[in-house]
This record gives C-alpha cells, structure tokens and sequence, in this order.
C-alpha cells in the first residue's frame, strides 16, 4: 500500500508565514506580542538570581550563554528552537531562568510580575518542575491570557466547551496533522464522522486532542493504560492518534490499512552496539509504515507543527490582550509605551 509521510515542517511553515503577517500588523499598532520562556536551572543559585532588577529569583539568558545550556541539553534545544521560530516570525523572545531552589511564594511573585507587564503577551513554562512545585499552582498562577501553552484550567475548560483559541499546542498540532490529509474533507477540512482513537490521556495532550476531535463532530475512543486490548480499537480506526511515551507501542498488525497514524511520542533510545542516542515515536516505524496511508515522522512530524502552534496562541493572546487594555485604557493605549512602565 502506497504510504505518504506527513511532514511537519511543511505544515509549520504555511502556519508560520500566517503568524508573521499578523505579527506585523500588531507590530504596526504598538503590539509586537512578546513571548517569555521560563527554564528552572539547578545550578542558578538564589543569591545570584536576586541581584536582577527586573526579575527577583531569576535572570534573563542571553542567546549565547553556553554556561546555562550545558545543563540539560535536550531543554535548551528546545529553548533555542522556540527562540528561533519566534525571530523569524517577529515575536520578540526572552529566556527567563529561575533557580530551581525557588519557593513556592517567590516563584508565584515572578509569575506576577509577567502578569502585569502589557510588554509581555505569552509565557512558556519549560519542564519538568522542580519536585517541590505544584504544577497545577504553577500553571494557575499564569494570567489565562497569557497562558499560550493553553494549560491553564481555563484554557482546558473553554476547549471542552469549543470556545478557546488558547488551545494545548501539542494537540492542536497533531489535530493539525489529521486535517492535511484526504481523510479531511471540504475546505474547511472536516473531520465530521471520522473514527479517531486516542491512545493516551494525559491533561496536557491526550484529553485535549480527544476534545478537540470532538469539536469537530469526529467519533472518538480514548484508550490508556487500562484499556485491555488495545489493537480492538485501534484497528477500526481511520485515525490513530498516539501519546503514551513508550517506544514501539503501535505495530502494524494494529492497524486499519489506510489509516493516518499521528505519532506525539518523544523517547531517547540508545543504539546498543554504537551507544549513539535517537530520537524515536511510540510508533513502530518499520512495521506501520506499509500499512498506514498517512504517518507522521518523529522528528519532524507534529514537533515543529507544536511550535507553530506556540507563534499562533502567542498572537492570539496579544490580540486578545490589546483590546482588553484598549477596552479599559482607550484606543490609544500601546503596550510599546515604554515611559509608562518601570523595570
């Protein structure tokens, strides 16, 4: 069976020229949207981190600060990744690094800070957290306008009721993904109908990649660690979505023939003869690409879509906040009005 790669980065980059367009109208207005990437690193001590005046508990990272990347690897990729996309797209970037000594308290004063900066409309959080912060604190500190991962309960509300644009990225890309091939129909590139399995059910992707299916009137299964077999679902499925973090869950003989296979999963594994590390799905690779009729890739299949996806929320958030200041303030009101603000 002929079988076609769903190539991420094609799909990124159509989104991404529409980001720019809009990023330069906002720019225009007094609005360039401005994304801040939080990172915890483990060695920014406190007493170096309160000598910033900008930001108590953290300091701001330069793009060429080796030091501070050397400290996990895979997070500054992705960090620079983010910064890069970003650039090209107009979107001012800044990495923030916060001790991972930070308390609770002083964490949630730097999250505030943000909140209250017009300059900054979009704000990243890099994990994983230190142990002794709650996630859930963390996220629900962040401003739901500015919560351009659309992880704040808020944001996950508004997806199950259809009325957000501040979707979970990572889900809107793999949704994405499905709505570029022929199993999408119309212009409007409907999924009404389609049968989609969902494997996985974390908050932050699989229950929002369920909802957001749902919303668009497909018929779906969601299946996790308790559900006994899962080939029975999978394989009357025209879409097969997976996000479990285990390497080769999804075999061919799992599979209906023709179905589109969106894989989310990230996982390091290591060459046992070479010691050489990869990046792998949670999708047998091998076995499921001469069955299925669309799949994506890992790397380059939903990743850089998420990224996108990242530039897109960030500009909704700037629109969105830029008539909530403007409803309260006036038209003439500017985020870019520098003398009206202090470090």
């Amino acid at each position: 069976m002929a079988h076609k790669l769903i190539k991420g980065t094609q799909i990124a980059l159509q989104r991404r020229r529409a980001v720019t367009r809009q990023v330069a109208k906002l720019a225009e207005a007094g609005w360039q949207p401005k994304l801040v990437s939080v990172v915890f690193k483990k060695s920014l001590k406190l007493d170096q981190a309160q000598e910033n005046a900008k930001y108590a508990h953290a300091v701001l990272v330069r793009d060429d600060d080796e030091d501070m990347d050397e400290e996990d690897s895979a997070i500054a990729w992705y960090v620079r990744n983010q910064r890069r996309v970003a650039e090209k797209c107009g979107i001012l970037f800044e990495e923030l690094a916060v001790s991972a000594e930070v308390d609770s308290k002083d964490f949630v004063s730097v999250l505030e800070k943000i909140n209250q900066d017009p300059r900054v409309t979009g704000v990243v959080m890099q994990r994983p957290f230190p142990p002794h912060l709650s996630p859930d604190d963390v996220q629900n500190a962040i401003h739901p306008l500015k919560d351009v991962e659309g992880m704040h309960p808020t944001s996950i509300g508004n997806v199950v009721y259809d009325e957000s644009d501040l979707v979970p990225c990572t889900a809107k890309a793999a949704v994405a993904c499905l709505k570029s091939t022929s199993l999408a129909s119309g212009p409007e590139r409907s999924l009404k109908g389609l049968s989609c399995v969902v494997v996985g059910h974390s908050e932050i992707v699989g229950k929002p990649i369920s909802f957001l299916l749902m919303n668009e009137q497909a018929v779906v299964t969601t299946c996790h660690h308790m559900t006994r077999d899962l080939s029975v679902h999978t394989r009357k499925a025209d879409a097969v979505f997976v996000a479990v973090g285990k390497a080769n869950l999804i075999r061919g003989d799992m599979l209906k023939p023709g179905c589109a296979v969106i894989d989310v999963g990230i996982n390091p594994i290591q060459d046992p003869e070479t010691g050489e590390e990869s990046i792998v799905g949670d999708v047998d690779m091998e076995s499921c690409l001469p069955v299925a009729g669309w799949i994506t890739p890992v790397p380059g299949g939903v990743g850089p879509v998420t990224t996108a996806a990242l530039m897109e929320n960030t500009v909704r958030a700037a629109e969105a906040q830029k008539l909530q200041y403007e409803a309260v303030f006036g038209p003439s009101f500017s985020a870019t009005n520098q003398y009206m603000f202090t470090n």
